[in-house]
């Protein structure tokens, strides 16, 4: 039996022109394209609306719109899912408006998969990261109860440089990285996984999630952050050491869902 696995897909909006054209895309046309295909096999579908990008976000590739989780009960990349009877609606304007591709980017209708897999240089790629159904380390926080929140969740992925192993990445990680936030005491939460890459090329190799407890306290960490000692592979001279919106990219979240699309989606009924 396959395991079932989860993944988050961070959508960005190029301007604030396009959030609504997004918005009503989203739910107008995606969610039941997705929900009719793979409803038999995905057990949770999920929407988080991005919070604000706190100031100084950006430079950690931080996107505007939202995250998009699915957990899935077999891998939708086997060649045995390749046969659709409908092609998604996936035209180039939403690849547009979530800063896939570039303003002048010729239509056409994507096949989903084919949209879900645009790397174009100048443009965010399309990150859809799979990783186990549970975390796999649990770094700071354990033990801790839903009724100590409100959460300020900040998931993120990052890819370690061009020639830079994972190995070699993770070195950095473990020695530098995570001792210096669980040292600091805006840090609630840390936990992380490893990108499972085999399933659609996935250019990050880790995913993170390190929750505070509002910008605030994300902001101080971040201050304390700034002196992080620099890897020797570093793209930036400037922690979080990686290339924005290419080698990390990420978003605030709180822990409740925003559209739980398999349990609360009943169409795109508007406001009277």
């Amino acid at each position: 039996m396959e395991k079932t696995m989860r993944s988050i897909i961070y959508v960005d909006c190029a301007k604030e022109e396009y959030r609504i054209k997004l918005h009503y895309w989203l739910y107008h046309t995606h969610v039941p394209e997705s929900i009719s295909q793979f409803q038999p096999y995905v057990s949770k579908y999920a929407f988080y609306e991005c919070l604000p990008v706190p100031e100084g976000g950006e430079k950690y590739g931080t996107v505007h719109k939202q995250l998009t989780e699915h957990y899935w009960q077999t891998n939708p990349m086997d060649a045995s899912m390749a046969v659709k009877v409908f092609t998604e609606t996936f035209p180039t304007d939403v690849l547009i408006w979530q800063k896939n591709l570039p303003e002048s980017a010729a239509e056409q209708n994507f096949e989903g998969d084919d949209a879900r897999a645009t790397q174009v240089s100048g443009c965010n790629p399309f990150i859809f990261a799979f990783v186990p159904l549970c975390w796999e380390e649990d770094f700071k926080g354990a033990g801790r109860t839903s009724t100590e929140g409100p959460n300020y969740r900040w998931n993120f992925s990052i890819a370690y440089p061009e020639g830079v192993g994972i190995e070699e990445g993770d070195k950095w990680f473990y020695e530098v990285f995570v001792p210096a936030f669980q040292a600091m005491p805006e840090v609630t939460r840390m936990v992380s996984s490893k990108i499972i890459k085999d399933i659609n090329g996935c250019p990050m190799d880790r995913m993170v999630e390190i929750w505070f407890d509002g910008p605030e306290e994300w902001n101080r960490a971040m201050g304390a952050a700034a002196n992080i000692q620099k890897p020797a592979w570093a793209q930036t001279d400037v922690f979080p050491y990686l290339t924005p919106y290419q080698n990390i990219m990420g978003g605030f979240v709180t822990d409740y869902v925003t559209s739980d699309n398999l349990v609360s989606y009943h169409g795109y009924i508007t406001m009277r």
